[in-house]
């Protein structure tokens, strides 16, 4: 592990930014104890996706007046000549919040002396980082808000989609549309047992996981070539990541991250990977079977069932989390943009953040114009078509 550089004092603040080897990662992990994060910070994904990472990986931790406040694990990658410290899983990561401890949280007027105690010391541990893109971040998290928009940020282009579960399954079941997915999944129930009866199921067992990635990973890239779409899952570091990472939460209490499996007639026909915090369950990815028992749905069926047992178990939310899809609006009421932001680190670095910004603004208003949407949808495929 490479020596920590730690911060002078600065409004309270200290910082110390470690590599995101072993050592880094069990501070991480210790600086998360009685903290508030999100599954994309939780020292899980940290650990799957930076698995000694080294002087690719960066640990920020920040104390107040020798007290844990905020931290942030993030990797670093190489886009050109320039290097980008994100998210770890970049646009896997969703949802995003910092570590924060709330006994710790800065006041209105202390968030941007936080946010800038921060960064200082990663820019000044790792000079070498030209700019800091933390996308998709939650404005708020568990009442909590996020002080890393204290920084300059802009609206992400992409809306995050969930289903409020407050009043229970029933409610969601009642008036007109509620009727017809009651009366959708009693139709669905009944070509599942036709087809030889269903069962839905999670992965308990290391065997079970990599069955489920193995074929998660291969249906999606099936799909993802038919609708001429590039795989975010295909490279080999993707794979490897989420199969470190749902090995990793097996027997872990919360069930903070898991897969689950609808089979049909001996064959598993659809499979989410989900996440959950204290009061939601967030499906990180999903797929189904394109084959004779397509016409069945056998993904909605899925849903149906996963949005019941949240339900069951008390959750307040089921998050079908960023990208607007019209399987996900047959069940949405609630719609939330996050917030993206670039900050340069270095000068090249800040001129890469203002082009981001730029870039960010153009695609949330291609994503807003339907014409011009169904476009650049056209354009992506066509493009792809004439690659293959």
């Amino acid at each position: 592990m490479a020596a920590p550089e730690t911060t002078q004092p600065a409004g309270g603040f200290s910082a110390t930014v470690l590599s995101a080897d072993a050592a880094g990662l069990e501070a991480y992990a210790a600086f998360c104890a009685g903290a508030v994060y999100p599954p994309p910070q939780d020292p899980l994904w940290a650990d799957a996706w930076l698995g000694n990472a080294g002087e690719e990986g960066v640990v920020a931790l920040l104390s107040r007046d020798g007290a844990p406040a905020l931290a942030l694990a993030l990797e670093v990658v190489r886009i050109g000549p320039l290097r980008i410290a994100r998210f770890p899983g970049g646009q896997h990561a969703n949802g995003n919040f910092p570590v924060l401890h709330p006994d710790a949280l800065p006041a209105e007027g202390d968030r941007m002396d936080a946010a800038r105690s921060l960064v200082g010391a990663i820019g000044s541990a790792r000079p070498q980082i030209d700019m800091l893109a933390l996308e998709r971040q939650q404005k708020a998290f568990r009442g909590l808000p996020n002080p890393l928009l204290a920084l300059p940020h802009t609206v992400s282009p992409n809306l995050s989609l969930a289903v409020d579960l407050t009043g229970g399954f029933d409610r969601l079941l009642k008036g007109g549309s509620g009727r017809r997915r009651r009366k959708k999944n009693r139709s669905q129930t009944r070509k599942m047992e036709a087809a030889g009866g269903y069962r839905r199921f999670a992965a308990t067992s290391p065997r079970e996981v990599d069955e489920l990635l193995d074929l998660f990973f291969a249906l999606k890239r099936a799909r993802l070539a038919r609708m001429g779409i590039s795989d975010l899952f295909g490279a080999p570091h993707v794979q490897a990541s989420f199969r470190r990472l749902f090995h990793a939460a097996l027997g872990k209490s919360g069930c903070p991250f898991v897969l689950h499996a609808l089979e049909v007639g001996g064959k598993v026909r659809a499979i989410t990977g989900s996440s959950r915090t204290e009061d939601a369950i967030i499906c990180e990815f999903s797929t189904f079977a394109e084959d004779e028992l397509a016409h069945a749905s056998p993904g909605d069926f899925l849903f149906f069932e996963n949005i019941a047992e949240a339900s069951a178990e008390g959750m307040s939310l089921y998050d079908f989390s960023v990208g607007d899809e019209p399987y996900k609006r047959l069940w949405c009421d609630v719609e939330t943009r996050h917030a993206d932001v670039f900050m340069g680190l270095t000068a090249r670095g800040r001129a890469l953040a203002n082009a981001s910004f730029a870039v960010t603004r153009m695609k949330r208003f291609v994503k807003q114009n339907p014409v011009m949407a169904r476009l650049a949808r056209r354009a992506r495929k066509m493009s792809a078509q004439s690659e293959s």
